[in-house]
C-alpha cells in the first residue's frame, strides 16, 4: 500500500514515464537510418514491416512505465528496490541494442544484449510479481516481443553475414 501524496504519485508516474520514453529516444537515435537498413537486410517472411517497430515500442514503453510506477508506488515492499534497480539495468540493455544493431551494424553483440535483455526481463517480471502482480503482467507484451525480435536478431545476423 503507497502512502505518497497525490502530488507524489503525479510526479512519479510522469518520471516513470520519461525515463523509459527517454529509453526509447536514445534507442531512436541510433535507429535514425533503420528503416532504410533493415530494408537492404535479406529477411525472412515472417519479419514485420518496418513500419511496426515505433507504434508496438510506443505501446510497451508506456506498459513498461506505468508497471515501474506500479511498482515504485508500493513504498513498505521489500522487493520494491531490487525490482526498480533491475528495471532500469534492463532499460539500459534494451537501449543499447539498437545502437549495436542499428548505427554499428553488430548482429553479434546486437544478438547477445537481446538475449541477455530477455533474461533481465524475466527476473525483473518475477521481482514485479513480488511487488504488485498486476506490474508484473503489464510487462508480458514486452517480453512477448522481445523473444520475438531474439529470433528475427539471430535470423537477421544469420542470414545477412556480410552486413551485420
Amino acid at each position: 500500500m503507497t502512502t505518497r501524496s497525490t502530488r507524489s504519485q503525479v510526479l512519479g508516474f510522469l518520471g516513470w514515464l520519461a525515463l523509459v520514453m527517454a529509453t526509447g529516444g536514445l534507442g531512436a537515435l541510433a535507429s535514425i537510418d533503420a528503416a532504410s537498413f533493415y530494408a537492404e537486410l535479406k529477411q525472412p517472411a515472417w519479419a514485420p514491416p518496418a513500419g511496426v517497430f515505433g507504434p508496438v515500442w510506443t505501446v510497451l514503453y508506456l506498459l513498461m512505465g506505468v508497471a515501474a510506477w506500479l511498482v515504485w508506488r508500493e513504498v513498505h515492499a521489500p522487493a520494491r528496490r531490487s525490482a526498480l534497480v533491475c528495471f532500469v539495468v534492463q532499460l539500459a540493455v534494451n537501449a543499447l541494442w539498437s545502437w549495436l544493431f542499428f548505427a554499428w551494424h553488430l548482429g553479434a553483440w546486437a544478438l547477445a544484449d537481446v538475449l541477455l535483455l530477455l533474461a533481465l526481463i524475466v527476473v525483473t517480471i518475477a521481482l514485479f510479481a513480488r511487488v504488485r502482480r498486476l506490474a508484473a503482467w503489464l510487462l508480458v507484451p514486452y517480453l512477448a516481443w522481445v523473444a520475438f525480435a531474439s529470433v528475427l536478431n539471430a535470423t537477421l545476423w544469420l542470414t545477412n553475414p556480410g552486413v551485420l
